[in-house]
């Protein structure tokens, strides 16, 4: 049986060796006769191969166009969730806690790490962050907050109304020594069927606007005395509740440099940011910061004035320009020993050219009172005095200066700031003055040494006006102290009654009256003197998504209030139908 099967495999691959013998030789005949001997035929044919190759290629790339457009009809160049973004500061970081947020990156630090009760939104006015619902009861003494669902700490840990009451009574306590708790003065807080009841020592009816205040986690932080808080853990490596959640630290010089790296928080309760990390790079000065930016190691800076603008625009780097609620004022040290006489502070009132002084400005708009037009409705304005140098010499001779006395004209050095100094003290040294300019850095030596004891005679320096006035903070007597930011140190029992009725009462009109009062004693008076608002100029690398122009922002760090949807990398992606 083996033996015929040996046999007949043999014959079948004899007959398939013969056939494929037979297949090639064909085969090599075949392109013999139909190819390579008709290649010599080719020069008659040549045109009719031109316009077929033609053809085939304008069907390609027929084809090839119409893909294309097909694809941009159903997909585009998107904003897509990735990427890194570093944001240039100035000013030191001393400390990452937020109740001792002072400088600029300090203070960007504490917005992008730390959620807020309140929070400005989109149209200007107070909105809600942590918070799900504000009410108070007829008085406008007595405010019912309620905390959303589901709060957590970057740490995984819940974010409670305890963390809350942790936080009001921590920056009340005098030994912390926080400029948040002016806000906060009076108010008492407890808890009670789930909700946090705050209780005013008079009616206020815009007290959610100071409720703008970050919150801490007790459960880290609750059993560290107060005198220990700031030098605590805490303040280098934080729990936070923000959009970001602390990373890690490096220190680039020993002149204070540092970039604080941030991710992406999970816990966030508005989600993810589509930006998986940021970076904060706090520079020591502003060159130092237009030199990141032209060299793209850093992203976008809100550090930089119209008038620095010359050294970074350029094709690749954008810039946004808005009006912040912020205003520069000069302040008259009312209880000093040169301008306690209102006879003195009038005077310059009078001669200073403001126009002169607004010159080098820009785009800056003019700012005469601590009154923004908008904030209230059907306020008037009162007249300003008119400008009469002569006049306000021979008052400044007549008002016989103490001897050998020098105004003492503080400031900081950010934005024109130091200019406008300069340019305010060659006016009151043409009016009379003999005058010393001190700059001073923005941080918490600046605090401590010359805001708090108010240590100067004028300070020229730029405060926040809010979503709405703030006449209590910078004008109430009882401000007029160490922790306070009346810093006139203006005290009159008519103001304060006045700023005490248009905070409490309801009806919009009587308001109106209070406010319009209010300023023809602040002109009259002369505690400070409008010198203008501020813009927020950001200049960003192009191929990033910051935040939206159609924001109205109260105070510069509102800018990050919808940084969630910020992003850094972009992708074609399918249009939604």
């Amino acid at each position: 049986m083996k033996y015929f099967s040996k046999k007949s495999g043999q014959k079948i691959t004899k007959r398939l060796n013969k056939f494929s013998r037979q297949a090639k030789k064909e085969g090599v005949a075949h392109l013999r006769k139909n190819f390579i001997n008709r290649i010599s035929h080719i020069k008659t044919v040549r045109l009719l191969i031109l316009e077929w190759s033609l053809l085939v290629i304008s069907i390609i790339m027929l084809a090839t166009t119409q893909a294309f457009l097909y694809t941009e009809s159903y997909a585009a160049d998107s904003f897509v969730k990735g990427g890194a973004f570093t944001e240039a500061t100035l000013g030191e970081v001393h400390s990452l806690n937020p109740l001792f947020a002072v400088t600029e990156s300090e203070q960007t630090l504490a917005k992008l790490l730390f959620a807020h009760l309140t929070a400005t939104d989109y149209s200007g006015h107070t909105g809600f962050d942590l918070t799900e619902s504000i009410s108070s009861d007829q008085t406008g003494k007595i405010w019912t907050v309620k905390l959303r669902p589901n709060l957590k700490w970057s740490d995984g840990q819940p974010l409670t109304n305890q963390d809350v009451i942790f936080t009001v009574e921590t920056i009340q306590n005098p030994k912390i020594n926080t400029p948040l708790a002016a806000n906060l003065t009076g108010v008492s807080l407890e808890e009670k069927d789930g909700k946090l009841i705050f209780k005013l020592p008079a009616a206020y009816v815009n007290f959610p606007s100071s409720l703008n205040i970050p919150i801490l986690p007790a459960h880290v932080l609750a059993k560290v005395s107060p005198d220990a808080l700031l030098d605590h853990k805490f303040s280098s490596t934080p729990i936070s509740s923000g959009p970001f959640s602390f990373n890690a630290v490096q220190n680039v010089s020993v002149e204070g440099e540092k970039i604080v790296y941030l991710t992406a928080n999970p816990y966030y309760y508005k989600g993810r940011t589509l930006l998986d990390s940021m970076a904060v790079h706090a520079f020591t000065d502003k060159k130092s910061v237009a030199a990141a930016l032209r060299s793209g190691s850093a992203t976008a800076t809100a550090s930089l004035a119209p008038s620095d603008g010359e050294e970074v625009r350029s094709a690749s780097i954008y810039e946004k320009q808005t009006t912040l609620n912020n205003g520069v004022f000069a302040f008259f040290n009312t209880q000093g020993k040169i301008f306690n006489n209102l006879g003195l502070r009038k005077a310059v009132q009078q001669g200073l050219d403001l126009r002169s002084l607004r010159a080098p400005l820009n785009e800056e708009p003019a700012l005469d009172y601590p009154i923004l037009p908008g904030q209230v409705e059907n306020v008037d304005f009162p007249a300003l005095p008119k400008y009469n140098p002569d006049s306000a010499k021979a008052s400044i001779l007549s008002a016989k200066l103490p001897a050998n006395s020098t105004v003492n004209l503080a400031t900081v050095s950010t934005g024109y700031l130091p200019a406008l100094a300069d340019n305010l003290k060659f006016q009151l040294q043409n009016l009379g003055f003999k005058v010393e300019v001190n700059i001073h850095e923005p941080n918490q030596e600046f605090l401590v040494n010359v805001i708090r004891p108010r240590a100067y005679d004028i300070l020229l320096y730029e405060v926040e006006l809010g979503s709405s006035p703030d006449l209590y903070s910078y004008y109430h007597s009882s401000q007029a102290k160490e922790l306070g930011l009346n810093l006139s140190n203006y005290s009159n029992l008519v103001v304060d009654d006045l700023i005490l009725a248009a905070r409490s009462t309801t009806n919009r009109e009587l308001r109106a009256v209070k406010y319009s009062s209010f300023l023809k004693y602040w002109l009259d008076h002369a505690p400070a003197i409008g010198i203008y608002q501020t813009n927020l100029s950001y200049y960003f690398h192009k191929n990033v998504r910051t935040f939206s122009e159609d924001n109205h922002l109260v105070y510069p760090v509102d800018r990050f209030s919808d940084v969630f949807r910020w992003s850094a990398q972009k992708d074609f992606v399918n249009r939604t139908p």
